[in-house]
């Protein structure tokens, strides 16, 4: 794929008023959502739900790309239609997990490291031949007693910029993306600390690695209190100090921005999302957007509870949540606006 073609495609992924959806649950992280609605954890299962997320009429209205999972990827529709073409009928992009997941890391008691760098040049040329237009690498970075060390973070930051220089070789925009947790009981300022320091040694990592950041689209977290933090910071705060760690870390020349939503609810992230974009609109060198997975997910995943009689309401969720936060990406979003449906 030429750079102009990459180039293209970052850019669609952050356009205007639209963000992405991660469906990229592996299959025992999708066990866990399952059991929440006492639905079996089955292929069949799995394939009618995601299948419910993508047939979702006017779902491209907001949604620029999907990321999916291995086995996602090459299923199908129930009319037989490949995944793949049922979102490329509908102007979204797909997308593909390439990680095998965060694993314990040598030495550092507490932190991981993310694996899936071995074949990955394999994977990749595979993944393009299957559609595959993007794709993403999480890393985790939890704050905790002496952590992060700078072990973990020059690792992590390392693994993303191989990924993202083999995704770029074998014609994929990579989605960066290294998610500071929010877990733990640690004030805001502390989580900008951290953020800060992380998507340094990131941009660093990618510079090394020669990427082109043209070419590249950032997945971070928020800058926002832990969640056992006795003092949560206002929407206003958190929005504030996302943007100043972005400006201070991350390069005009990267195509965009798009929000992970870490564990915070539904409406929380949109709200963060808005008022970064209400705030300082017009004065970012990047499009700010969202790639949420359970903030998109979760009303939908309520609806729905295995029954193909819930299929439109459930899909009527998705579109609600899909439409609030295109809103928030422009910062044309209330919460009165929720009420309307």
């Amino acid at each position: 794929m030429s750079a102009n073609d990459l180039a293209a495609i970052a850019r669609a992924m952050v356009a205007p008023g639209k963000g992405i959806l991660a469906a990229d649950e592996s299959t025992g992280t999708i066990e866990k959502r399952f059991q929440s609605i006492d639905v079996a954890n089955t292929e069949e299962n799995r394939r009618a739900y995601r299948d419910m997320l993508f047939s979702t009429r006017g779902l491209g209205d907001h949604i620029s790309g999907v990321i999916l999972y291995d086995e996602t990827l090459r299923q199908k529709s129930v009319t037989g239609t490949p995944f793949v073409e049922v979102m490329s009928q509908n102007g979204i992009l797909p997308g593909i997990k390439v990680d095998t997941g965060a694993k314990d890391l040598p030495l550092c008691p507490g932190e991981k490291i993310t694996e899936g760098l071995d074949n990955l040049p394999k994977r990749c040329s595979e993944y393009v031949k299957l559609g595959a237009k993007f794709a993403k690498w999480r890393a985790v970075i939890d704050i905790g007693r002496d952590m992060p060390s700078s072990t973990c973070i020059a690792a992590n930051a390392h693994a993303l910029a191989r990924y993202a220089a083999i995704c770029l070789e074998a014609g994929l925009v990579p989605i960066v993306e290294p998610e500071v947790l929010m877990d733990g009981d640690h004030s805001i300022e502390r989580c900008e600390e951290v953020t800060e320091w992380t998507l340094n040694a990131v941009y660093e990592a990618l510079y090394l690695n020669r990427v082109v950041l043209e070419h590249t689209v950032l997945k971070p977290s928020m800058v926002i209190s832990g969640k056992k933090c006795p003092k949560q910071a206002p929407v206003d705060e958190v929005a504030a100090r996302t943007v100043r760690v972005l400006k201070r870390s991350v390069p005009a020349a990267v195509a965009g921005i798009v929000f992970l939503s870490g564990g915070q609810s539904d409406e929380v992230a949109t709200a963060h999302l808005n008022s970064m974009n209400q705030q300082f609109k017009g004065n970012l060198p990047w499009p700010l957007s969202f790639s949420y997975g359970r903030a998109l997910q979760q009303p939908a995943l309520k609806a729905w509870r295995g029954a193909a009689a819930n299929v439109a309401a459930a899909q009527a969720a998705l579109a609600h949540r899909a439409k609030m936060n295109g809103l928030a990406s422009l910062g044309r979003y209330a919460t009165a606006l929720e009420r309307q449906g």
